[in-house]
């Protein structure tokens, strides 16, 4: 007699007429499932052409960037995606300049300020925020609901009506034209961010933490050594989605930041467009500020691209608590 092929259930007794429940039917391993089993021919089409339709969507901005930067000046805006003529020293000229226009600072050093101020951005409020959010989520106080209904209605706040409090106070402590308004803000947490590892920290069982009460561990040792490995998909959602934020951000850096030196890579291209144009002297080359786009995008890519497993984790685990 051959054996079944693949896992099925079973039923039956054991030793002494007990019941054995039935065993959990397993998908054979190494098998993908693009589409429901019943779902038709038409249905399957219709499906893959509608998502080759918004991907085409998605790409298209990125791609005519890319193109564009590859052009020269008189090419740029012709809206081909294969350029008729190659110019790929527009990368060369975002790091050298162009002739008799000053740049500002190289294009590698305002990289490098995006960079550390996107990792400090980053690591202050993942921390901070984890620190509130298992307070808010472990803890039972008076009042808590309500305090954590008060943080979440702090994100209806737009960021306009804060902006001028907030530059008040960092130019009341001497610290405007320098970068610490950039990150050090997060500090003191995000209402976002508390609410996305509270929902996490919540589906952690509590009888873990009452465990390592009982073995004599404190609540710093329970929050270093429980929450935060169970929450590591939580915690790089945040620390991406705040890194993008920060490497994205134009606003505060056209608010506080004034020496070349200091820019980001969004102030650093805002600044060359404005050197690049007609207005200021230039002769319009946006090829220049195009390429130096394409460069500041591609580290948000890879970044994205090397965390998309934990943003998946994130919602499954999610979905699994529902």
């Amino acid at each position: 007699m051959t054996a079944p092929q693949g896992p099925i259930a079973t039923s039956g007794e054991g030793a002494g007429g007990v019941p054995i429940p039935p065993s959990a039917v397993v998908a054979p391993a190494g098998r993908w499932y693009r589409f429901p089993s019943g779902a038709s021919l038409l249905g399957r089409t219709v499906y893959l052409v509608l998502l080759t339709f918004l991907t085409a969507i998605f790409l298209y901005p990125f791609l005519w960037a890319v193109s564009a930067s590859l052009k020269p000046r008189e090419e740029v805006f012709d809206n081909k995606l294969i350029p008729r003529h190659w110019q790929p020293s527009n990368y060369l000229d975002v790091f050298r300049g162009v002739p008799d226009i000053a740049t500002g600072a190289p294009f590698e050093r305002w990289l490098f300020n995006s960079l550390y101020i996107g990792v400090l951005a980053a690591v202050t409020v993942t921390i901070s925020s984890a620190i509130v959010a298992f307070a808010f989520a472990y803890f039972r106080f008076p009042l808590r609901n309500f305090l954590f209904a008060c943080v979440l209605a702090t994100m209806m706040l737009p960021g306009a009506v804060t902006m001028i409090p907030v530059y008040l106070i960092w130019n009341k402590i001497h610290l405007t034209g320098t970068q610490y308004p950039l990150w050090a803000s997060n500090l003191f947490a995000s209402a976002f961010y508390i609410f996305l590892l509270r929902q996490f920290f919540l589906g952690i069982p509590r009888e873990m933490f009452e465990a390592s009460r009982m073995d004599g561990d404190s609540y710093l040792t329970m929050f270093w050594r429980i929450a935060l490995p169970l929450a590591k998909p939580a915690l790089i959602v945040t620390a991406v989605l705040e890194f993008k934020a920060s490497w994205t951000d134009l606003t505060k850096p056209l608010i506080y930041l004034r020496d070349d030196n200091q820019f980001t890579i969004p102030r650093g291209i805002y600044n060359l467009l404005g050197l690049l144009g007609p207005s200021a002297g230039g002769h319009g080359d946006y090829q220049i500020v195009i390429a130096g786009t394409v460069l500041a995008t591609i580290p948000m890519i890879i970044i994205f691209f090397l965390g998309q497993r934990y943003f998946i984790e994130g919602i499954a685990t999610q979905g699994r608590k529902g």
